[in-house]
This record gives structure tokens, C-alpha cells and sequence, in this order.
């Protein structure tokens, strides 16, 4: 027998008040969960409770920072790119991953003869001198594993945004 796929339960108005309350990010204050109930006439503890059933339901995936590297100084950022044996590419990954340079690393397939990169690496620099002593770095410490690599820098700011409702008409949490 083949399960039918239920649909998603439709957002409280207080889940829909929460979500519209952090789309610009979580207040930058001491106890920002306590500020969001503030706003949403709830305790801390509600706010809490609410996103954590939010999250186990599927509806949010993570909490996170999304720091601006810009704003911090870190002016060069190159996502550097490897060619490593794939047999060992798990392994090397963690290894690159668990650098203190290394922001994020991930696996990707390989699609084209031509692009050959299966490790990648996001390293942030105040330079592209910087970035590119990280990757030496890393270099090294692959050795005679990495084939061939490169640096791809970051060409433009694009702005990272969380969830994002559609516009409705306003409601109350009484709606």
C-alpha cells in the first residue's frame, strides 16, 4: 500500500506572527526569545516551545547566525575548489572542514571532464593574499591527494535571507 502524502497543517496566527517577527533575523538584545514573546504577548518559554515544535514538525529546518563577512573585514572570499580521490574525499573533507580558515566544506559530483572538483572549501580573508596562504594550507596538507585545485572569488554581495511569508492581508493573533 502507498502512503498519500497529508498536506501541511496550516500556520497558527501565532506561528505566522513568529515568523513574520524574525524575518529580519532574531532581536540583537541579551535574551532575544524573551524580546520576540514580548512582541507576540507570550512568555520566553512559549516562544521557545512554539519553535521547537515548529522544528519538529519540519516547518523550520535550523536556527543559525549568518554573520556579514564584509561588515567584519574579511574582504576576499574565495570558495576554493579540489580534486581528490574519491575514495578519500570523506576523510580529506573532515579534515578541511575542521580547519579554524575553512567557514564550510562539501562534497559535490562531478559533472564535467572539464571541471574535475569534487572537495570545496569557503575560506574568508582580509585579502586575497590571505585566502590564497589558506589554501596553500590546505594544499599541503593534502599532498600528493589533490590532483588540482583552484580559488573562485566572490564577485558580488548577494543577500541571505531566511523564511519569508507572502504578503496576506493584516491579521490579529486572535485570527
Amino acid at each position: 500500500m502507498i502512503a498519500a502524502l497529508q498536506a501541511p497543517a496550516p500556520l497558527s496566527a501565532l506561528e505566522r506572527h513568529l515568523i513574520a517577527a524574525t524575518q529580519q533575523g532574531l532581536p540583537l538584545v541579551a535574551k532575544p526569545y524573551e524580546a520576540l514573546g514580548a512582541l507576540l504577548g507570550v512568555t520566553e518559554t512559549e516562544v521557545l516551545h512554539l519553535m521547537q515544535d515548529m522544528q519538529d514538525r519540519g516547518l523550520i529546518r535550523r536556527i543559525g547566525a549568518v554573520p556579514n563577512h564584509y561588515r567584519l573585514g574579511y574582504l576576499a572570499n574565495g570558495m576554493t575548489v579540489w580534486d581528490v580521490d574519491d575514495a578519500r574525499v570523506d576523510e580529506i573533507g573532515e579534515r578541511i572542514g575542521s580547519l579554524a580558515c575553512v567557514s564550510h566544506c562539501y562534497r559535490r559530483p562531478r559533472h564535467r571532464p572539464e571541471w574535475p572538483y569534487n572537495l570545496f572549501a569557503m575560506l574568508h580573508g582580509r585579502s586575497r593574499e590571505e585566502v590564497e596562504a589558506q589554501a596553500q594550507e590546505i594544499r599541503t596538507l593534502l599532498g600528493d591527494a589533490c590532483r588540482a585545485h583552484d580559488i573562485l572569488y566572490s564577485s558580488a554581495i548577494l543577500k541571505k535571507t531566511g523564511l519569508r511569508l507572502a504578503a496576506r492581508p493584516a491579521a490579529t493573533l486572535e485570527d
